[in-house]
């Protein structure tokens, strides 16, 4: 595959380097034209006189520039993974930063030669266009055109998972050790940020990928026929991603979960693992255990509590649902995130060397992003009557830290960071016990803060993540830049809104047809 990339990527150069070229001289073509309608001949035929020897002796050079900072601005490489709407944005910066090179290059080089200001702003047009137009061609690539539905035939019943929300943070190393201790998996995602985390296992023989929303009642439907067991992780992730988009959020986090319950029952699906977050005990200063009230501070919260209640009110003698409240995750991942606290902090302190803590002494409970993905294996390979209807915190005590202390081992690490201190509003502090997945189901987590820090290190060092700040690592700023998505049919809209109503019982809302799987 790396091969196969990497001529996709030679063949995409040289069409690039082609388009430049055609580009300048259409560019050329209509700025002489115009010149032309607006009476200025003169002009238009200095302009091609000149032309020629401009484009021999400094155009053709000078256009190298562009293919080099196309291939540093991730056009031949980590765009090519990326959703259609930010792989546009990500070519149109690209394209503009080539042009401002070039253009200064120019200037700098042969500034009595200077290309006619006319055509320069022609060409630049022409070639973000061009190029982005290329982009979207690329992506039809057989590695990106897959198809919304699955082709693949529907597996049996017998040691098949779905996955929702299978290319994400911790979805994408679900998947792998799925794939790897022998589960065929079915893997649903609306891919919102590429195919970039699930790149190397696309070709899996024991991987059925659907790409389609898990808002789409037709497309749930025939995903989760002929699976046995369903893990859910498709959420708008924290609490400011969720504000910039609170309908969306509600619908993805809340309502497409309880439309998912209803399908799963009615497909005899048996076990429904869903992932929560530790962020639904809210502000607390005791020990919060399974049995501690909930104080949601936030929309994310709130949308994990409702979700939680609306699959235990479900259990029944066939549908068994677990919940895992997550402590807070961290390390590296095929879809890394820098809009998590270790994360970003680590990256700050690399590349900074300043860290700035928020209400330092607030606590938070911790948890590697491997062994939060181990904890839904565990959980679907335990008893079946051991976590039926069962809430479990997934963390561990070692791993308890005040935002002050997590900074001080970042320090261990980056020696020369300077921490600065910050008070704000946010009041969330919370304590975790995670006694009762270690005592009932043997859950240990493996992984701690310090191993998490050096291979967030490591990953940046070696260059396997760009730029921490781009806003492919960030929920909240990648949404406010690729905007909402739409339904893909209005009743998808009306079913929502119904599911989304946590007043009505679940009786009193859509029913949902299905076909019992056999």
């Amino acid at each position: 595959m790396f091969r196969s990339n990497l001529r996709n990527a030679a063949w995409r150069m040289l069409a690039d380097f082609a388009l430049i070229h055609a580009c300048i001289i259409i560019a050329l073509a209509l700025a002489v034209t115009s010149y032309t309608i607006l009476g200025r001949e003169e002009s238009a035929r200095l302009i091609t006189a000149y032309f020629p020897s401009y484009y021999l002796r400094f155009f053709w050079p000078l256009s190298a520039v562009f293919p080099v900072v196309f291939f540093f601005a991730g056009l031949y490489t980590r765009s090519r993974t990326y959703t259609t709407r930010y792989r546009a944005l990500l070519t149109l910066r690209g394209a503009g930063l080539a042009v401002l090179i070039f253009l200064a290059a120019n200037y700098l080089m042969f500034r009595q030669d200077l290309v006619s200001r006319s055509v320069a702003i022609w060409f630049s047009v022409l070639l973000a266009g061009g190029l982005t137009g290329l982009g979207l061609l690329a992506a039809r690539s057989p590695l990106e055109s897959k198809p919304s539905g699955s082709k693949k035939p529907h597996r049996t019943r017998q040691n098949t998972v779905l996955v929702v929300g299978g290319a994400g943070y911790i979805g994408s190393i679900v998947v792998r050790r799925l794939l790897e201790s022998g589960a065929k998996v079915r893997l649903l995602d609306r891919l919102v940020y590429g195919y970039s985390a699930i790149d190397g296992i696309l070709s899996h023989p024991d991987l059925d990928l659907i790409v389609g929303d898990c808002r789409n009642i037709q497309t749930v439907v025939g995903a989760v026929r002929g699976v046995d067991t369903i893990i859910d992780l498709a959420a708008i992730v924290g609490d400011p991603a969720c504000e910039e988009d609170r309908q969306t959020a509600l619908e993805t986090n809340y309502a497409a979960t309880r439309m998912l319950i209803e399908i799963a029952k009615g497909c005899g699906i048996q076990r429904f693992i869903f992932a929560s977050s530790c962020s639904v005990y809210g502000a607390t200063d005791v020990m919060a255990d399974e049995e501690s009230a909930v104080y949601p501070i936030s929309l994310y919260a709130q949308t994990k509590v409702d979700s939680e209640q609306a699959l235990l009110r479900a259990k029944n003698e066939v549908f068994h649902p677990t919940v895992l409240r997550l402590a807070t995750v961290f390390g590296y991942s095929w879809r890394p995130r820098f809009d998590l606290v270790v994360n970003l902090l680590t990256a700050k302190a690399l590349q900074e060397g300043v860290i700035t803590i928020y209400n330092g002494e607030q606590w938070r409970p911790f948890i590697h992003v491997h062994d939060a993905a181990e904890a839904f294996l565990h959980v679907r390979n335990a008893p079946l009557g051991v976590v039926s209807g069962q809430v479990f915190n997934v963390g561990t005590p070692k791993l308890n830290y005040t935002l002050s202390q997590v900074a001080e081992k970042i320090r261990q690490v980056f020696p020369e960071t300077r921490i600065e201190h910050i008070e704000n509003s946010d009041r969330r502090n919370y304590r975790v016990s995670f006694s009762k997945i270690q005592n009932q189901l043997g859950f240990e987590c493996k992984r701690t803060l310090e191993q998490g820090i050096l291979e967030l290190k490591q990953a940046l060092e070696e260059k396997k993540i760009g730029d921490y700040r781009e806003i492919y690592y960030d929920n909240k700023k990648f949404l406010q830049a690729i905007g909402t998505s739409p339904y893909a049919d209005d009743i998808d809209g009306r079913i929502m809104a119904a599911f989304a109503s946590s007043l009505a019982p679940a009786e009193d809302l859509v029913s949902v047809p299905v076909e019992r799987s056999v």
